[in-house]
């Protein structure tokens, strides 16, 4: 294995520290993909420079000037302040023709845009749920055609944020009410779709061409109250008690029939084509009762903690950790970006 020289970039405040000693487990929390990933990059002898980023692109040009990397792990996921932006960074080091880990800028641009995606996926006759958008700003109502159950996000905003309890809704005044409260919230315009009873679903893709798909992974809550709607909200992804108190859990999804793993699978793959994704992604999807696959939405770069449902999932097939950020990096270094064709 060649050593490489690796510029990890991420936010200045998730920058980590030399040890866990002494934290608690909410402060490791904030700041363990940057931890786990930085020190297993020096652990399999690559030199490694993090460098906390927020709104000057002049700091990522004096470290490509000065450290010369072999290639930028991309650990961002805004700029600015604004999740949207991660894609013009992307942009900035292809424009500074330098090697990258993740996806490239249009997979990140069409998977962050939710309402977009959703169209280029019914395009190719890949099942989603229906929804329409509410303007910020814009008088909250429900589109015509449309039965609640409904799910109000954010059309932008990833980690569940803005998602609660109170996102599933079951009339017009409760739509509304959640309506206004993710314009206020998120700053976002709002994002309503049919709410799919069913199996939460994560399926892990890897690869630029030819692609991976790592096995199905699924959330389970343990202990969640009868009539419990089961989704991912901002608390189940990130509340350590609260997690704790549901029993929640990921893992491999099991008593999955062949035919419909199959459907799954090939599903996914179609998602990644479909919204130009490469290097790594998870896909959220939803199997309801019939046997029918909703694709809820894209991620590229997904969270890459040791332990989380994307390393565990690759862990299932005998790749681990140190190997699987090996690979992160070998699809970047061979990615086949424009400035690499002229």
């Amino acid at each position: 294995m060649k050593k490489l020289r690796a510029l990890v970039l991420m936010h200045e405040s998730l920058v980590p520290p030399e040890s866990m000693e002494g934290y608690s487990e909410e402060e490791i929390l904030e700041w363990k993909t940057e931890f786990d990933v930085v020190t297993t990059l020096k652990a399999i002898g690559h030199e490694v420079l993090p460098l906390g980023v927020c709104d000057d692109l002049g700091d990522i040009r004096r470290a490509i000037r000065d450290f010369k990397p072999h290639i930028t792990f991309n650990l961002l996921e805004e700029f600015h302040g604004v999740g949207v932006y991660d894609h013009h960074v992307v942009s900035y080091l292809e424009l500074m023709r330098q090697h990258y880990t993740g996806c490239n800028p249009r997979g990140l641009l069409l998977s962050h845009d939710k309402p977009l995606a959703k169209k280029i996926l019914s395009y190719h006759r890949i099942r989603t749920p229906g929804f329409f958008v509410v303007k910020k700003g814009k008088k909250p109502r429900r589109a015509a055609g449309f039965e609640f159950p409904l799910l109000v996000k954010s059309v932008s905003e990833d980690a569940s944020m803005g998602i609660t309890d109170s996102s599933i809704v079951y009339d017009d005044q409760s739509l509304f009410d959640r309506i206004q409260f993710v314009h206020a919230e998120t700053e976002t315009d709002a994002l309503i779709e049919t709410y799919i009873d069913g199996r939460e679903l994560y399926v892990g893709v890897m690869g630029n061409r030819r692609l991976k798909t790592l096995p199905i992974w699924e959330m389970a809550f343990r202990n969640a109250p009868p009539g419990m709607h089961q989704i991912a909200t901002a608390r189940v992804k990130w509340d350590v008690e609260y997690q704790k108190k549901l029993g929640i859990e990921t893992l491999e999804a099991k008593d999955l029939d062949r035919a419909v793993e199959q459907k799954i699978l090939s599903v996914c793959k179609r998602v990644y084509r479909a919204l130009s994704l490469s290097g790594y992604a998870r896909l959220d999807l939803r199997l309801n009762s019939e046997g029918d696959v909703h694709v809820l939405e894209a991620n590229p770069n997904p969270n890459l903690s040791f332990g989380e449902d994307f390393a565990e999932s690759a862990e299932k097939v005998g790749i681990q950790y140190e190997e699987l950020l090996q690979k992160i990096l070998t699809l970047g270094l061979n990615y086949q970006a424009e400035w690499r064709l002229v």
